[in-house]
């Protein structure tokens, strides 16, 4: 593959321009760019902001995917999660209940799926030029957007830290001054689902314009949880229940009455109140202000979680005397047949001050047993900015922009898929920061220039309780981490020879200073303990990121290029330590991208294509090694078991594992130990090839084609790749298609547009030690057919997503992996149908 993109590269002259002002410059009208508007003929231009400036994205010579509004209504699209089906080498996932209300992103192979404060997300979200520093509440809602764009490589000179993967930059409708307008749009669909949004601009004066929407959004889980006693009874194999009660008591049967089902709740739902307001003020045609604020109220069920495996013969003596506690044991039993079905209920039926003889968990405590929990979302977060636009001179602009954004957010998840508990997590988190970026640009005949500087300071809590029968521990965890971010930036592009030759040289530096104060706070129950983890880490790093390229404009319809960019992240450390020996502090991640392309609009603007190659470096990888390691008392002692202590072979010096012992080493009086789950973390370099092409034509009037294909191989040669956040040693393949066409003369003046959408997914591997879980290639098929009255600015549409069912899951948790007892699947919706009626003013 770097074979191909250097003979590519040669072929394509190679080149790149990173900035591109979006004013006209004075001069000759031959050395003078076209102005940046959106509109032309054929297929539609699209303006975006990835370089800091309005530029037509195929003047932007940089791997991006924009998707407009239109675009993500008429593919059955809401929020940040769905942009999956779109982007090639991208994934975009509800990240697992463990980890909270999130999205887990991945692009070129690169991927942080956890929210914990002790690793920094490698994709950066940018919401109207306001930085979004953490995944926990990042599956934003897509309400009353422009665009979205998703830039693929590194970011570092103009995005910063976290954009090691890439960003995702979204982009707000913006108040208007002359039209007074209003719209609202109710869908329905299945699980009860009923959403409403609404807006309206209404301009107040000449130069005074307010704009404000609001969405409600509610859908039944599509996940059962059932009562596990109700369903042995129902299904004449009661003797499965041992003497575990049931959940509902109005589930039990009589010789005259059978419940019709067993559902005693729902996983999956959704429950989000969302509303955004922006006023606009332009006092003078060189000036403008622009202030905004929005608000999200989040109640979502937990996601969907299926039990896929358990292992009989439990790793603590703990877990086997819970289960026996009832008359059960910990087997096949607890495993639905099907993915929509669950027996997990948030619930501990062993009442508290319970004593079950040689329990450490169980032993008369009062705050030990009988906790119940919702497992739902429970997250505020709201956001307020304001960003000051100013004409310098006909050729320098000024922007300033300020925002402040506060998340509180409760997440809860029980992690065994049983009637019983095993381990249960409380976690509440708050987040409360300041972003501020102030910019000056300026195009010249033979240069455009950026200059930026940008200040970012959050303080954040993590309050946590652990509770944890299957170690006999209660452990509450408060932990405050205060990140500050300043850095200093310019980009240029240089046109050697004027705007007439089409060639530009490109430079770019940023010079950034981070650190992340961290006070982790993480305490046994009965306290004070050998067993209380106390620490304080301060990971931090001054990084100058860089990015240099040529891009040629064979004409004005062809552009070439080819460039160099870095990007990283802060250092981390382990968030979740569970004894004293798991404190551990780790370096950054850190990439080099070498990318080339090429972005083309053919036949009269009938065709569109967009090309990309690239080779990414990425020399500073340290990954997390799932290991054990003893488990120590509350006196700081080794914990008896059934286990010894073995290297880990795939590990750095001095990691370790557990293994049952053999009938042999019991004989010989071999010593045994409770283990539990460790981190190592070793630097693990690897590579990434892969090529993306997106495809866009209009053939004919009213007949529309979209499509894209990505490939990625990721390899390391220090460690087998199938290890978590990495792809398998095989190619990893994404590809997606649309078309649809738009047939006139319907009643009414009326138009009919049928739409089907197609995309497709490699398979994936989540298990550093086992394929027995992968997630195999899926394919998905939506479809939707629209009526619209363009008089009367009507439209009514029936879609339905998932067209043929296919059953696939956006992320596994491999327990089993770190010595625990099961392995949980989150399964993706079914199929769904869905009617929706719009309406503008």
């Amino acid at each position: 593959m770097r074979r191909s993109i250097a003979v590519g590269a040669s072929v394509l002259s190679l080149a790149i321009a990173s900035t591109t002002a979006a004013q006209s410059v004075t001069g000759d009208e031959e050395t003078t760019p076209p102005p940046v508007t959106g509109e032309s003929a054929g297929i539609s231009d699209i303006v975006v902001t990835a370089t800091r400036q309005a530029t037509n994205m195929q003047d932007t010579p940089i791997a991006i995917t924009a998707v407009t509004s239109k675009d993500l209504e008429v593919r059955g699209l809401s929020n940040v999660e769905d942009l999956t089906v779109v982007v090639p080498n991208a994934e975009f996932r509800r990240t697992h209940g463990a980890f909270g209300p999130g999205v887990s992103a991945s692009i070129r192979g690169i991927g942080q799926s956890d929210t914990n404060i002790g690793n920094d997300p490698v994709v950066a979200y940018y919401i109207d030029d306001i930085y979004y520093p953490t995944l926990l509440g990042s599956n934003f809602d897509l309400l009353d957007i422009d665009h979205v764009e998703v830039l693929r490589g590194p970011q570092g000179t103009l995005f910063g830290r976290n954009s090691l993967a890439g960003a995702v930059n979204i982009v707000s409708r913006q108040p208007d001054f002359l039209d007074a307008s209003s719209y609202v749009e109710l869908t329905v669909g299945s699980f009860n689902r009923t959403d409403i949004r609404a807006g309206f601009n209404m301009p107040l004066g000449e130069n005074l314009a307010l704009m404000a929407s609001g969405a409600l959004k509610k859908r039944r889980g599509y996940q059962r949880v059932l009562d596990f006693v109700c369903e042995m009874n129902r299904l004449g194999t009661p003797e499965l229940a041992g003497d575990l009660p049931p959940y509902d008591l109005a589930n039990l049967g009589n010789p005259e009455f059978t419940p019709d089902d067993c559902i005693i709740g729902r996983f999956g739902g959704e429950d989000v109140a969302a509303v955004r307001a922006a006023m606009a003020w332009e006092p003078t045609e060189r000036l403008r202000l622009t202030v905004s604020g929005d608000y999200t109220r989040d109640e979502s069920s937990n996601p969907a979680d299926k039990t896929l495996s358990l292992r009989p013969a439990l790793n603590t003596p703990n877990e086997n005397l819970s289960f026996a506690y009832y008359g059960v044991a910990y087997d096949d039993r607890f495993i639905t047949p099907d993915p929509y079905e669950t027996f997990e209920t948030y619930n501990d039926p062993i009442g508290a001050g319970t004593v079950i003889p040689g329990h450490s968990y169980y032993n008369g405590s009062s705050t030990r047993g009988g906790h119940t929990l919702a497992p739902r979302s429970d997250l505020d977060q709201w956001g307020v900015s304001g960003k000051l636009q100013y004409e310098i001179s006909s050729d320098i602009d000024l922007t300033a922009v300020v925002g402040y954004r506060s998340l509180v957010e409760r997440h809860v998840y029980q992690k065994d898929g049983t009637p019983l508990q095993t381990e249960m997590t409380t976690n509440d988190v708050t987040n409360n920061y300041v972003t501020a970026e102030a910019r000056l640009s300026g195009q010249h005949e033979w240069i455009d220039w950026i200059f930026g500087a940008f200040y970012f300071e959050a303080e954040g809590t993590q309050h946590a309780i652990i509770d944890q029968p299957r170690t006999g521990l209660i452990r509450t965890l408060f932990n405050t981490f205060d990140p500050i971010s300043k850095a200093v930036y310019a980009n240029a592009t240089v046109r050697p020879f004027g705007y007439d030759n089409g060639l530009s040289l490109t430079g770019g530096l940023r010079y950034s200073d981070d650190k992340k104060e961290v006070s982790i706070t993480n305490l046994l129950e009965n306290t004070p303990a050998p067993g209380d983890i106390r620490f304080n880490v301060t990971p931090e790093a001054t990084v100058l990121s860089w990015k240099a390229g040529i891009n040629y404009e064979i004409s004005p319809s062809t552009l070439v290029y080819a460039s160099a960019a870095t990007g990283y992240t802060l250092p981390g450390f382990n968030a979740r330590p569970q004894q004293a020996t798991q404190v551990a502090q780790f370096d950054g991640n850190e990439n080099i991208a070498y990318e080339v392309g090429a972005k083309l609009d053919l036949f009269n603007r009938r065709l569109r294509m967009n090309l990309a190659g690239f080779y990414t470096d990425f020399s500073k990888r340290p990954l997390a090694i799932g290991g054990q390691e003893i488990l120590l008392d509350a006196s700081g002692n080794n914990t008896p078991g059934n286990q010894v202590l073995i290297p880990l072979p795939e590990g750095p010096d001095g990691s370790t594992t557990c293994r049952a012992r053999t009938a042999q080493e019991i004989a010989q009086g071999v010593p045994g130990y409770t283990c539990i789950i460790r981190n190592f973390y070793q630097n693990t370099p690897a590579e990434i090839i892969g090529f993306e092409a997106e495809i866009t034509a209009e053939p004919i009037d009213n007949l529309l084609f979209n499509g894209a294909l990505g490939y990625s191989k990721f390899s390391s040669p220090d460690i087998d790749a199938r290890t978590v956040n990495a792809r398998q040693p095989e190619p990893f393949w994404t590809a997606n298609a649309g078309l649809q066409y738009t047939i006139e003369g319907a009643p009414l003046g009326g138009t009919i547009t049928p739409r089907v959408d197609w995309s497709f997914q490699g398979s994936r591997t989540f298990s550093r030690v086992s394929t027995e879980f992968n997630q195999p290639s899926y394919m998905l098929v939506n479809a939707r057919v629209a009526y619209a009255i363009p008089d009367y600015d009507f439209e009514i549409a029936l879609g339905v997503t998932n067209l043929f069912e296919d059953l696939y899951y956006h992320n596994f948790f491999l327990l089993q992996d770190f010595g625990q007892s099961n392995i949980q699947g989150q399964p993706a919706a079914p199929r769904e149908w869905y009617l929706r009626l719009s309406k503008s003013f």
